[in-house]
């Protein structure tokens, strides 16, 4: 009898069926296993795409909109400009096309995601968030106000610096199609063509656990974008397009001011390293360096930026980082356009797709 039993063990569809159910327990184990080293990512995702799916289960078609009586012509003459814009990004510019931005999310006065970031309080290094799949990056948003304060509190108690910041528009890169938001739709005409640019570039050019590439890649698309989009819907030396020039050039010099702070300031951290010195004294020298970059700034830009800078205090390494991340490289992109490329931009966006990893590098 045993050794009938044996036999039938070794045959070989009983045989077949035991490794099955032994994998199957197997890969059933090492599931469970992530899942558990990895709940507050899957908690935090399972939130995020709730937030997700609640702005796009509440949007609005844009032709229903366009259709309302109610609704102000001012915004609906908004609404048709980003269907221009998108238009002209994919026809002109050469940008992927997009299912985002035909329907409409009223945020009813309010903010709808909140970002933060982070980093040491005498270093200049990003705090970073790994998720899978997506890969690392350097800031971490929340469609919950009530979970970011948490998550903020969390971080200051770790010894970390943050700074948390509202967002007025983001890219699912092309996994959804994102809705126009309300607030979007009280920028003027130059500034809605940079970040609709902005962002669609997200869903064109995308490289993984990069964001430094790609939020300075997006800048400098949405800005030159933005440019040919006013010279060809108003012409070339119309005042739209150079009222919008002149304020790029200001938020240029507002860059540039900004990142030789950086510099400063990292400079000064690196003599902290090789003093044994309180973090009183390092916190008076470094609170210095800031005033310093602030108060300058109101010279620099002609009083443009006057009263943002809310006193000793209000800013810290966080803000020196995020403006690093996001402002750091977009020269080098229009260098490169311009000496590599002589301003042919579908030239370049042929050569970034086709060597967007080692540009990345």
């Amino acid at each position: 009898m045993i050794k009938t039993l044996f036999e039938r063990w070794l045959s070989p569809p009983f045989f077949m069926k035991q490794k099955l159910r032994i994998l199957l327990f197997t890969l059933c184990g090492f599931v469970l296993l992530w899942c558990f080293w990895n709940w507050d990512v899957l908690l935090y995702g399972f939130r995020q795409a709730k937030g997700q799916l609640n702005v796009i289960s509440n949007t609005i078609p844009v032709e229903r909109v366009l259709s309302d009586p109610a609704f102000p012509d001012s915004l609906k003459q908004k609404i048709r400009t980003i269907q221009e814009i998108k238009k002209f990004a994919v026809d002109s510019l050469g940008l992927k096309p997009v299912g985002s931005y035909e329907s409409y999310f009223d945020q009813k006065g309010k903010p709808i995601l909140w970002v933060l970031t982070a980093c040491p309080p005498y270093e200049l290094k990003a705090y970073s968030w790994y998720f899978p799949i997506l890969g690392t990056f350097q800031y971490k948003g929340f469609f919950d106000k009530e979970l970011v304060v948490i998550e903020e509190k969390l971080l200051k108690e770790d010894g970390l610096e943050v700074r948390l910041q509202e967002v007025s528009a983001w890219s699912t890169l092309g996994y959804l199609n994102d809705p126009i938001l309300s607030s979007m739709l009280y920028r003027n005409e130059g500034e809605l063509a940079s970040l609709i640019i902005h962002e669609i570039t997200h869903g064109t050019l995308f490289l993984k656990s990069n964001l430094e590439f790609n939020e300075n890649l997006a800048d400098f698309v949405g800005d030159f974008g933005a440019k040919r989009f006013l010279a060809y819907k108003y012409g070339s030396e119309s005042i739209e397009l150079k009222k919008f020039e002149e304020d790029l050039i200001l938020q240029e010099r507002y860059n540039e001011h900004i990142l030789r702070g950086t510099c400063k300031l990292d400079s000064l951290f690196q003599t902290f390293s090789v003093k044994n010195a309180s973090n009183r004294y390092k916190d008076s020298l470094k609170y210095d360096c800031i005033d310093q970059i602030f108060e300058s700034t109101d010279t620099l830009m002609n009083g443009k930026y006057k009263g943002r800078y809310k006193g000793r205090g209000t800013v810290n390494n966080a803000y020196f980082v995020a403006f690093s991340t996001y402002r750091s490289r977009q020269n080098e992109f229009e260098e490169q356009f311009i000496k590599d490329f002589n301003g042919n931009f579908a030239e370049y966006l042929k050569f970034l797709k086709d060597n967007l990893g080692n540009l990345g590098k």
